[in-house]
């Protein structure tokens, strides 16, 4: 990437930078979403922010908990990595380190697709068909009125206006390009690092939630106390991920999804430890 990298200054007045204004916008808006039912976090905790895009989520921890966190972030596409590390040692170095991989059930070398118009959509498992494309666009058109900021503005238009527009929108984003990365494991962090205790597991990984979850060993989960995470409900995989984090102690588990969201495969889990 070059190394004129943009910048932006978000709503509390940090100065970042980005790969998508949009994106960055969306995303920081969504961050208070991450702590709700129970899910917090204080000075001295350990988090582990496995899908860091660019660090929001990671810069609104060290916020909530006055830069005193330790904090380790994952990243595996480089483009997305490059402008992570250096959100990061604008801010605070000291305690947080980054990892230039993804987590998943094993360790090895895949292709993802990286969507450079839409970061956040990043994954091991693209589904770019017709079908995903036209179910994303009703989507779309039947909650436009809470849909988020950059969006909704469609709902002034004529319908036909409205439904072209999207169409580009929705086009642009799903363009993809294959690129290598590196996965590991919960587990191995955990043992490379001397990670003791785990106070809140981040999962925003497209599809590759329950990959994560499959990654961590028996004598790992008592380490996890909270857990909060984007699920793709297919397959059935909520109540598969339900069932998993019961099993190894998680049993306060709350299932929501959000108003622009409706009708669409994506779910926030929220789980504790009692």
């Amino acid at each position: 990437m070059s190394a004129l990298i943009p910048e932006t200054t978000l709503s509390n007045g940090l100065k970042i930078f980005y790969l998508n204004k949009e994106e960055v916008d969306f995303l920081y808006e969504e961050m208070p979403l991450y702590f709700k039912h129970g899910i917090e976090v204080h000075e001295g905790d350990t988090i582990f922010d496995i899908g860091a895009n660019i660090g929001l989520f990671t810069l609104f921890v060290c916020q909530l908990c006055n830069n005193n966190a330790n904090i380790y972030a994952f990243e595996p596409i480089p483009v997305t990595f490059e402008v992570l590390q250096r959100n990061i040692q604008r801010f605070n170095p000291g305690k947080i380190k980054l990892f230039p991989c993804g987590l998943s059930q094993n360790s090895r070398t895949v292709t993802l697709a990286y969507y450079p118009n839409s970061t956040g959509w990043s994954t091991l498992y693209p589904d770019d068909s017709k079908e995903q494309r036209a179910s994303m666009k009703k989507v779309v058109l039947e909650n436009l009125h809470q849909a988020p900021s950059f969006i909704r503005w469609l709902r002034w238009l004529p319908p036909f206006l409205r439904s072209l527009i999207l169409n580009q929108k929705i086009e642009k984003a799903f363009q993809m390009e294959p690129v290598t990365c590196q996965l590991r494991t919960v587990s191995e962090i955990i043992r490379e690092h001397g990670v003791q205790q785990i106070d809140l597991l981040k999962v925003d990984v497209e599809r590759s939630e329950l990959d994560v979850l499959l990654g961590i060993e028996e004598q790992d989960w008592p380490k996890i106390k909270q857990v909060v995470m984007e699920v793709h409900d297919l397959d059935g995989r909520v109540e598969k991920i339900m069932s998993l984090l019961k099993e190894h102690g998680l049993s306060e588990i709350i299932v929501e999804q959000e108003p622009f969201l409706k009708g669409y495969e994506n779910f926030n889990l929220y789980a504790l430890r009692q």
